[in-house]
């Protein structure tokens, strides 16, 4: 018996030692699956940003059916909170304590995924690309499992103010702002933009996701403002732009990006009333005749077709669904076979250089362990009553200076 038990030693210590120098997998990965969570809004005021999710789900139906990550099949386990904080921290213990998820991506909005931070980083759970452009989810010290994606609304703020003091330099303002963390944001980078001509802002109303606005635009109206600038959701959006057509007044309108989605803003609101509208980009709009023979479109359009038949082609928030979820791919790829949540941030945080095809040209996207900021540039745009023309070059100087508790 000894004999046999010292002959078996050398097997079972080898055997041991393979194992620990194996990557470490939580509950969420298997030889053949990867379970990821989302929280999205398919009910409720901001339920226009749903087709993000279902863009996101499509995106992943797509890789699995050409065979996964590495071997591995995508298991994207969304649920709704209805933009519900509270519902968003249910849904997410269930999801990581429950559906034994590897990681929560893409879920949507400020309130939200501020309430689930301080739960998934003490559980060192990666909480990548939050789809909200709030400057919170750029603290790789205190937050190290939490990154953003797209541009932040304070950046942009930035940009809309950099316009309008170089194409209407004595105009009066006028802004309609949400009033949340994103209205919040994006206003202060207007205010800090425009410095010293902040005082061109005659009036400024804030207001809730769902609540009637043809009183305020009046106000705005009669405050003699000759630009206004829409920082809210896009079927607020879309209301304040045909009531201001329907009022007589014309001012030139700044659309926020959130909101400049030709099928759930510029379509509701009259292609008519929109033309001329001013916005910020950073992906290609499938509606552009710029990019009819893009490749990157085709392969969108057929993407639509196949995956996500019931989708609106022209919707902005599917398209950056897409994007975001072809990011991912991207970071799980170059994880190999290593698949710990710790390799995943790394990964996440070594992104160089990568251009989603569905980006505009120009615009890349670049992390480290030190910029959880992965897209830093922007283009400014017009509507011109069918697609969005380009302005100028690609963006960057907003960005500079981003901060970063590091």
């Amino acid at each position: 018996m000894k004999t046999i038990i010292s002959s078996l030693l050398p097997a079972l210590f080898a055997a041991l030692l393979l194992a620990t120098l194996q990557p470490i997998q939580a509950a969420g990965v298997t030889d053949t699956e990867i379970r990821i969570g989302n929280i999205m809004p398919y009910t409720g005021p901001l339920a226009a940003f749903a087709s993000i999710g279902r863009a996101e789900a499509a995106y992943f139906d797509m890789i699995n059916e050409r065979g996964g990550i590495n071997g591995r099949q995508i298991k994207f386990i969304s649920r709704d909170d209805s933009s519900n904080p509270r519902t968003a921290v249910e849904h997410t213990s269930e999801l990581v304590e429950q559906e034994r998820v590897h990681l929560m991506f893409g879920s949507f909005g400020t309130p939200s995924n501020l309430a689930t931070r301080a739960y998934l980083n003490e559980r060192n759970i990666p909480q990548l690309f939050v789809a909200s452009g709030d400057e919170e989810w750029a603290h790789p010290k205190r937050y190290p499992w939490t990154m953003g994606w797209q541009p932040t609304f304070h950046a942009e703020g930035r940009i809309y103010a950099n316009y309008i003091q170089a194409a209407y330099p004595s105009r009066k303002i006028a802004v309609l702002w949400q009033n949340d963390q994103f209205g919040r944001d994006l206003f202060r980078g207007l205010q800090e933009g425009l410095g010293l001509t902040a005082s061109m802002i005659v009036a400024d109303i804030a207001i809730e996701a769902d609540m009637s606005i043809d009183t305020q635009v009046e106000i705005l109206k009669n405050s003699g403002a000759e630009v206004l600038v829409l920082n809210c959701t896009p079927p607020i959006s879309a209301r304040a732009i045909r009531r201001a057509a329907e009022l007589g007044w014309h001012p030139q309108l700044l659309l926020v990006n959130a909101a400049a989605s030709i099928a759930n803003a510029l379509r509701p609101a009259g292609l008519q009333n929109a033309v001329g509208v001013i916005s910020t980009s950073f992906l290609k709009d499938a509606s552009d005749t710029a990019w009819k023979e893009d490749p990157a479109i085709k392969e969108w359009l057929a993407f639509m077709d196949r995956y996500y038949p019931d989708g609106d082609k022209e919707d902005g928030n599917a398209i950056f669904g897409y994007a975001a979820a072809a990011t991912l791919v991207q970071v799980l790829t170059q994880c190999g076979d290593d698949l710990s949540r710790e390799n995943i941030m790394r990964q996440a945080a070594s992104l160089r250089n990568y251009q989603s095809p569905i980006a505009l040209p120009g615009i890349a996207i670049n992390t480290g362990p030190a910029d959880f900021h992965p897209i830093k540039q922007m283009r400014l745009v017009q509507f011109d009553g069918s697609s969005w023309q380009p302005i100028g070059d690609v963006i960057e100087s907003a960005f500079a200076g981003a901060p970063n508790d590091n």
